[in-house]
């Protein structure tokens, strides 16, 4: 059995960073499409800069969690093609990662301008919702967490 405070083993497990980095985007803006919309509804200025800050720090996660991810792939499978669910996740992962960044950059902009957030923004931050639950839900098949690998 691998000793758990061995550096070596945590840091150069071959997925380990991946699976553990990747909770992070996806709560952070889970969280602040929450805020945002409780922003909405309430007017409260001080949830609409939390959902900002979120969104912010999730964008930027975002970046670390797809380098592990396709350093997973070439550590696990060597750079083989990808196919099946594997190839799926990595499109709707992708996609995520847009999603994130332009719920970003529209919150960006608005705030930057001193306009107020266009409504079409809470569409586009649903679907990114439903999107990152779905790559997630396939990450889960692939890491052996809902069901075989």
């Amino acid at each position: 059995m691998a000793n758990p405070f061995d550096l070596k083993t945590v840091l150069l497990a071959k997925h380990a960073q991946h699976v553990v980095l990747i909770h992070f985007p996806i709560a952070l803006f889970i969280t602040a499409v929450a805020f945002d919309l409780i922003a909405q509804w309430t007017k409260r200025r001080g949830m609409a800069d939390a959902a900002y800050y979120n969104l912010l720090v999730a964008a930027i996660s975002t970046l670390p969690v797809l380098a592990t991810g396709i350093l997973a792939w070439q550590f696990q499978l060597d750079g083989q093609k990808l196919k099946g669910i594997l190839l799926l996740h990595l499109v709707l992962a992708c996609a995520s990662i847009v999603l994130i960044w332009l719920v970003w950059r529209v919150h960006f902009r608005a705030r930057r301008r001193a306009e107020e957030l266009p409504r079409y923004r809470l569409a586009i931050e649903l679907l990114g919702v439903g999107l990152v639950a779905l790559t997630g839900h396939l990450g889960g098949f692939l890491s052996g967490v809902n069901g075989p690998s």
